[in-house]
């Protein structure tokens, strides 16, 4: 099982994953498009082989292709569309780098233990030694017999040396084993309203339990989660649709929706007309 929160798919498609262990594995996306709302609980080391894929963040908006290699921390709430490019399949090698994996390594290697640095995306395109690490896994997805767990902790440990030998500042993310603490809740909200994600997980990262951040959000904000939020994505795809001049298959994903036919019923419902129909004044 993948180790990250998620909202259901856009489209149900033909997905293949190949496990070497429950940290390595080959992704295929055979369809024309996925779509997830989520978060890692995991560092996630991905290498693109083919396809590209849009990672949509609070501040942030990232585009990878064929022979991309990036680095996503964990705990950042995040879009990601996945598409095949021509004629290709969406197809990665992805590398879990977990929090038990990485205290080991660091309980026995030297680093700078300085304030962590704010989380972001590392991309490392076309790096060599890298490419060369996630190149040399691509043959044992054909062994039929078990993968060594050894042998996945010395391709781990190469992936990290290398990571930290190419960008030394990437240890104050790496060994940064904290749990997200109470933070802004207004402040979270205003810039992640846009993630289907479940209001556990939200409670989790602005560091409160369920009951408590259901009682700070009404506190605050005068109104349910659910409500609020609804509002919120309906106002950012009105914003796009009148002001941009997208087309409603062009935002509805990007501004927390799920499903095309679902965000063009409610939208209607609150605004009178349906996305396609704004008035030439709006």
């Amino acid at each position: 099982m993948e180790n990250l929160a998620k909202t259901n798919s856009f489209i149900i498609m033909e997905h293949i994953s190949k496990y070497l262990t429950k940290d390595i594995k080959l992704s295929c996306y055979e369809d024309k498009l996925f779509k997830s709302d989520l978060i890692f609980e995991d560092h996630m080391l991905v290498w693109f082989i083919s396809g590209e894929t849009k990672i949509i963040q609070a501040e942030s908006t990232f585009s990878f292709k064929a022979g991309d290699i990036f680095l996503i921390p964990r705990n950042e709430l995040a879009t990601i569309i996945n598409y095949p490019k021509n004629g290709l399949p969406h197809k990665t090698v992805v590398m879990h780098l977990s929090t038990e994996r990485l205290k080991k390594f660091y309980e026995k290697t030297d680093h700078n233990k300085k304030t962590p640095s704010q989380q972001k995306i590392y991309l490392f395109s076309n790096h060599p030694l890298l490419e060369s690490c996630l190149t040399s896994l691509i043959p044992y997805f054909e062994v039929e017999s078990e993968f060594p767990e050894s042998l996945a902790t010395l391709k781990i440990e190469e992936a990290i040396n290398i990571l930290r030998l190419i960008n030394p500042s990437v240890d104050s993310v790496l060994a940064n084993f904290d749990v997200p603490g109470k933070i802004d809740l207004v402040d979270f909200m205003q810039r992640n309203f846009m993630f289907n994600m479940s209001l556990e997980k939200l409670s989790y990262l602005t560091g409160r339990s369920l009951s408590t951040f259901n009682r700070d959000f009404k506190k605050l904000f005068n109104t349910t989660p659910q409500k609020w939020l609804t509002d919120k994505r309906l106002a950012l795809a009105y914003y796009h649709l009148a002001k941009k001049k997208k087309k409603p298959t062009e935002i509805y994903l990007e501004v927390g929706f799920e499903d095309l036919s679902h965000f063009s019923f409610i939208f209607k419902k609150k605004y009178g007309f349906s996305p396609s129909q704004l008035p030439m004044n709006s």
